[in-house]
């Protein structure tokens, strides 16, 4: 994977958000609501980093969790649904690009289900990467690449982690998440992380296995088409939701498609 060049495309994601990189925070329309964003330092993701007691950006990203146009906030409420955009900073923790520590969604009391993350790059690039599972054996493994305006689902159960794919810039996106989310972390900082690190060498992006996982294969990959989930890969997805908010109750209600999720992958 290359590291792009800082210049990207702009993305409308039909939703009056913006970022700030004086205040390293985002700016809301007058039609938009949007709470101050939580930090996560660099000390909050040593524990699963390739390594711990490097030195990189600090805060490494921030988070501003339920989102959204005025007139939806009723409805994102009775549909458990939470839309959350995220900036990653630019740079490096050590060899590694930015990135988030990594977890799985702890299980939701309204539907006793972990629930999947419908993503969206909004600015630079980003790669989702997301394994079967945080166990001895990681199973599938998937990196995927994506730029502005393009879609990546993660779906029920799989540990999953963020990653800026160019630090010469910063990185945002939105994302689909159930309302009543949690994160579990302790496997995965049992293992020091992930199965696979990424890892930064010149110009572009590699992966190194973590050793306290048995062996896995590591498949990378550009976004696919979604249309098993009724996503429409041309259209934002806070739009969609706008147009139709059926087509991402399965976020919050991941057993509408419990035939599915077995065989699924990112």
């Amino acid at each position: 994977m290359r590291v792009e060049p800082s210049a990207a495309p702009i993305f409308d994601p039909g939703l009056k958000v913006s970022f700030n990189p004086a205040r390293f925070a985002f700016q809301y329309g007058p039609d938009t609501f949007g709470p101050e964003p939580e930090y996560r330092r660099l000390d909050d993701i040593r524990p699963s980093l390739r390594d711990p007691g490097c030195t990189g950006p600090d805060p490494v990203y921030a988070i501003a969790m339920d989102v959204g146009r005025v007139q939806d906030a009723n409805e994102l409420r009775r549909r458990l649904l939470l839309f959350g955009v995220v900036a990653f900073a630019a740079g490096t923790l050590g060899d590694e690009p930015v990135r988030s520590q990594g977890h799985v969604h702890a299980v939701s009391p309204h539907c006793g289900l972990s629930t999947p993350e419908l993503f969206e790059v909004w600015e630079g690039r980003a790669i989702v990467y997301a394994q079967e599972s945080v166990g001895e054996r990681p199973g599938r493994c998937i990196a995927v690449e994506a730029g502005p305006g393009e879609q990546v689902v993660v779906p029920p159960g799989w540990a999953h982690s963020v990653i800026n794919a160019n630090p010469g810039a910063r990185m945002v996106f939105g994302a689909w998440c159930d309302r009543q989310y949690g994160f579990a972390y302790d496997a995965i900082r049992a293992h020091g992380g992930l199965a696979w690190f990424p890892v930064v060498r010149g110009t572009r992006i590699d992966w190194e296995r973590n050793l306290a996982y048995h062996d896995s294969q590591l498949v990378r990959r550009r976004p696919r088409d979604y249309s098993e989930l009724a996503i429409l890969a041309s259209i934002p997805v806070y739009v969609q939701f706008v147009r139709d908010p059926e087509s991402v109750q399965w976020v919050s209600e991941p057993a509408r498609y419990a035939d599915l999720w077995s065989r699924f992958e990112p």
